[in-house]
């Protein structure tokens, strides 16, 4: 019972450092997360990672969010997923709780704006760092590049839903490894 009440602990954290020392939104925690969960504390795979992130994208709600429950949930179930959730968001809360009140008082002073001209440069490398590991991850071949193109263009160019991308992709990705595993029993 002490050692599941230490991974609780250790769940909620660890995800409440990650919410408080990472400035963009869940992009930008993607390398903090992936340092943490794989790399020091190793409660996931490197490749359960690219799966985190392909549920966390694919549900509703915030990136970060999604991605806490699911490294809790992987970690220690249902209460696991609650503890990290809970940790990843209340630094967030705090913050803007504190910032909404003080904000309107020092938004004209320009060292605040240009402080905020760096941490959006700084956030843009981050989503850059979690695009690279994420693209590490995955099927390197010509189909997909052409699908990481047209869904690049189809969001971009001609303004579609990124939701619907997502599943158009999702879709394409089952019948073309479906195709693909019976291709290949086909010819065993």
């Amino acid at each position: 019972m002490e050692e599941q009440t230490n991974v609780y602990r250790e769940l909620f954290t660890t995800f409440f450092k990650i919410g408080a020392f990472t400035f963009g939104g869940g992009y930008a925690m993607i390398p903090l997360i992936r340092t943490e969960v794989v790399e020091k504390k190793q409660w996931m795979k490197e490749e359960d990672i690219v799966d985190m992130l392909a549920v966390a994208e694919s549900t509703p709600g915030p990136l970060a969010i999604n991605s806490a429950t699911f490294v809790g949930y992987h970690k220690a179930g249902t209460k696991g997923a609650a503890c990290a959730t809970i940790g990843v968001m209340l630094p967030s809360f705090f913050i803007i709780l504190l910032l909404s009140s003080v904000l309107r008082q020092f938004e004209q002073l320009k060292v605040v704006s240009y402080a905020f001209w760096g941490i959006r440069i700084g956030v843009l490398g981050l989503i850059l760092h979690a695009a690279g590991t994420m693209a590490k991850g995955c099927r390197k071949d010509l189909f997909s590049y052409i699908v990481v193109l047209v869904a690049f263009l189809a969001v971009t160019w001609l303004d579609i839903s990124s939701i619907w991308v997502l599943c158009l992709c999702g879709t394409v990705g089952i019948f073309v490894t479906t195709a693909s595993e019976k291709r290949m029993d086909g010819e065993r």
